[in-house]
């Protein structure tokens, strides 16, 4: 089968299309062929060794220190059944799939384990709409669902709003019953009322912190902040979220988690089953809807990376198998 692997830490161009042996199934295992796979930040990271602030050391350690312990990149996925272990009923051969894995999704196929993060799609989603909603819809709804426990009436701001995660964010927010404002850049604010933002704030131009007013959730999906700078624009039991592990705020987290009052919240959020199906549930409904930007056959997986670091407002898919 084909693969694209990352041989070693470095730029787009790294990355390299090769044959490997397909895949074996165990009992509890599903074998999928991968129809589509988005260029993810996480993706991007990994392929360059690029792991923010405190967690440089932390991601070599865990990943490789020259290059990536599993050079088949890739982490979400959506695709068709080819196979099931002997032990699997969630799934049966014909089944179209999503969801995510820890690496090995460029490729013609993939094992997944039936009880990890992975579900059946909802009729009527494609294959790239399908793959395209795990990274960004999975740690949106994980960050404000679970760990910010968002209410009917709340009013929640997205920082970073026009990105993987922000996008999902605004969507999410909304279903959610908040009162969103999304703040971005100037070219996206378009795109972020499009999809449901309440207000909207250019980041080059306002300074949101300014305006005096308060909000029950600051999710900071783009690292553009802190809990301090944030403090006064937080309601008195206002929750500052985070994606970017610091010292700062790790500290803050743990502090905050003691006193009470005004929260800093840091977390990973990682691929559940139980979140795959609630994300499966919210395409069918049509609550989500992911914006796709380009499509890449494998074999152009170096373009896809390159056009997802220029920062476009969108997915970046590769279409690995079949028609998606």
């Amino acid at each position: 089968m084909r693969a694209a692997i990352t041989p070693r830490y470095g730029p787009p161009s790294i990355l390299q299309l090769t044959e490997k042996t397909p895949p074996t199934i165990g009992e509890e295992d599903v074998l999928v062929a991968v129809h589509a796979s988005p260029v993810t930040a996480g993706d991007r990271r990994i392929r360059a060794a690029d792991y923010p602030g405190a967690s440089m050391l932390l991601g070599r350690l865990m990943m490789g220190l020259t290059g990536p312990r599993q050079p088949v990149q890739g982490t979400m996925f959506a695709g068709r059944v080819l196979a099931v272990g002997a032990g699997v009923t969630r799934f049966a051969v014909g089944d179209d799939v999503f969801g995510s894995v820890d690496f090995g999704a460029y490729a013609d196929q993939l094992v997944v384990s039936a009880h990890g993060p992975v579900a059946k799609m909802p009729s009527g989603t494609s294959h790239v709409d399908a793959a395209a909603t795990p990274y960004g819809a999975g740690t949106a709804l994980h960050f404000l669902r679970d760990l910010a426990d968002v209410q009917a009436g709340e009013s929640v701001l997205i920082l970073g709003a026009s990105g993987g995660v922000g996008r999902h964010a605004v969507q999410i927010a909304k279903h959610l019953g908040a009162e969103v404002t999304a703040v971005c850049s100037q070219p996206a604010l378009a795109l972020v009322t499009r999809l449901g933002a309440d207000h909207v704030i250019d980041h080059a131009a306002e300074d949101f912190t300014a305006s005096g007013r308060c909000y029950d959730v600051i999710f900071d999906v783009a690292d553009a902040s802190s809990f301090r700078h944030c403090r006064d624009a937080l309601t008195p039991t206002g929750r500052y979220l985070t994606l970017y592990i610091s010292l700062q705020a790790l500290a803050a987290t743990g502090w905050t988690a003691l006193v009470g009052g005004k929260r800093a919240i840091f977390a990973i959020a990682l691929g559940e089953q139980a979140r795959t199906e609630a994300l499966r549930d919210l395409l069918a409904q049509r609550v989500i809807r992911p914006v796709i930007a380009e499509q890449f056959p494998l074999e152009a997986v170096a373009d896809a990376h390159t056009l997802a670091e220029t920062g476009i407002h969108g997915e970046v898919m590769i279409v690995v198998t079949g028609e998606a």
